[in-house]
């Protein structure tokens, strides 16, 4: 299949942000706002807040705006409840050209109102939008004055697109969150209780988790945010640690509750049978506990004899394949080298959203000279760099599909709308699965390329 060359990366201003290990020492330019007219796969601020908070199954979730971010948004996560299913459903004040003109506050009162009055929620978040940030409606008053009305918590997320990028809209979150949390006085800690954070529960990955902690001897007070209610999410200020999966959208919460509730943390991973054992036994070694240590072991032991092999059957069909990764925050990608590798592939560019500094240079020590690492890339370029690094399959999200099948790529959604779970012993299994079964399929020898 013959591709034309793209144009835009060319794009002066991208060039600081796409590195060849082995050719390029600087580090990569990364958190910066997208570059005009790249046309860039990063969210907005409002994007970023809403992935981050749409699990919290019992709260009413209205997006003050047009009705198209309403639906972009919604059941963006594709998270499971173990109880309230309130999450689910799409509430908007459909602003229209009269409301932008005089004005959407008594819009949105009229809809908090009647939101209050027919769902009864413990707590309601009200998301602003880019227009909203125009006009200037004032949210904090308007869910201050709706608190007292209705003895509830209406809490304003200040998530106005041109206020910044994806990465944002995380610390938006976390705020909000901080808010939700908020307790007037010191509360003991709860030894061997634990926060589970940047788990949103797709595919239950966060019962998985708990599973496995529940029977090290550790108690999960509550996942942020996945399959979490407002009760619930009250109760981490009595833990003991902090874990974190996925560091982009959770790393200030960690970092807040530390300070506030002086609860250290620990960044963590469950992808990849490597990561799954190295943070289970981190996890094990905080606590110093010799019974959780024992019990920890023959976990480990136990899920390794069912799943190692597994793993092994697979990586004989797979080795020697190339893999590119483009995903949100830079931990996964990192996760995801390690787990490629463990199946014998090489991977041969990788590219994230929201990465960090840190993130990067250690993705720079893990792959080989010639990998091709980006950050916040536009489609041309993801297109150029697979064809000429000779990726098989590309891992990615939902926006990234049609690109990979265009090109003549295997696929992989790591993202939000997967109906299997990637995470623990069993993710690693499944993964494998789904990696063989993709590029191995016969269907690629049809293609004209």
């Amino acid at each position: 299949m013959a591709m034309n060359q793209p144009d835009n990366f060319d794009i002066q201003e991208r060039q600081k942000s796409i590195r060849t290990k082995g050719r390029q020492s600087q580090p990569i330019n990364c958190q910066a706002d997208s570059i005009a007219g790249c046309v860039s796969q990063r969210a907005c601020v409002y994007c970023g807040a809403r992935v981050v908070l749409n699990p919290v199954t019992d709260a009413v979730h209205l997006v003050h705006g047009p009705i198209g971010c309403a639906s972009y948004t919604w059941d963006i996560r594709g998270s499971l409840s173990s109880g309230s299913d309130l999450f689910r459903y799409s509430f908007s004040t459909d602003l229209r050209e009269e409301d932008i003109i005089f004005g959407g506050e008594r819009k949105l009162t009229r809809c908090i109102d009647e939101l209050a009055e027919r769902y009864h929620p413990q707590v309601m978040l009200v998301y602003s939008t880019c227009i909203v940030g125009v006009i200037g409606d004032d949210l904090e008053a308007i869910c201050r004055k709706a608190s007292l009305q209705h003895g509830i918590k209406v809490i304003p997320v200040q998530s106005s697109g041109f206020s910044g990028n994806k990465s944002d809209g995380y610390r938006v979150a976390c705020e909000v969150l901080l808010r939700m949390i908020a307790t007037p006085e010191d509360v003991p800690r709860q030894a061997h209780h634990l926060n589970y954070l940047g788990d949103f529960n797709l595919a239950g990955e966060a019962w998985i988790i708990r599973g496995y902690l529940q029977e090290m001897g550790i108690h999960v007070n509550v996942a942020f945010t996945g399959d979490s209610s407002y009760e619930t999410l009250r109760t981490a200020p009595t833990a003991s640690l902090n874990i974190i999966q996925c560091a982009g959208s959770m790393g200030y919460m960690a970092k807040r509750m530390q300070e506030i509730y002086g609860i250290p943390f620990l960044n963590i991973s469950f992808l990849g049978l490597e990561d799954t054992v190295e943070s289970l036994r981190r996890i094990s070694a905080f606590f110093g506990d010799p019974l959780i240590a024992s019990r920890t072991e023959a976990l480990i032991q136990r899920e390794m004899a069912i799943y190692g092999p597994t793993i092994q059957n697979y990586r004989r069909r797979l080795q020697g394949k190339k893999a590119a990764i483009f995903v949100g925050g830079g931990f996964k990608a990192i996760s995801l080298i390690k787990q490629f590798r463990e199946l014998g592939m090489e991977v041969v560019m990788v590219g994230t959203q929201t990465g960090q500094p840190e993130e990067y240079d250690t993705i720079h020590q893990l792959v080989s000279d010639g990998t091709v690492v980006l950050d916040d890339a536009n489609p041309s370029e993801l297109e150029r760099f697979m064809l000429e690094q000779g990726a098989d399959l590309l891992v990615g999200g939902v926006k990234e599909r049609p690109l990979a099948f265009k090109l003549g790529r295997a696929f992989i959604d790591h993202n939000h709308e997967r109906k299997h779970p990637l995470s623990g012993f069993t993710g690693a299994a499944n993964f494998a699965r789904e990696v063989e079964e993709t590029v191995c399929s016969p269907v690629w020898k049809y293609l004209d390329k």
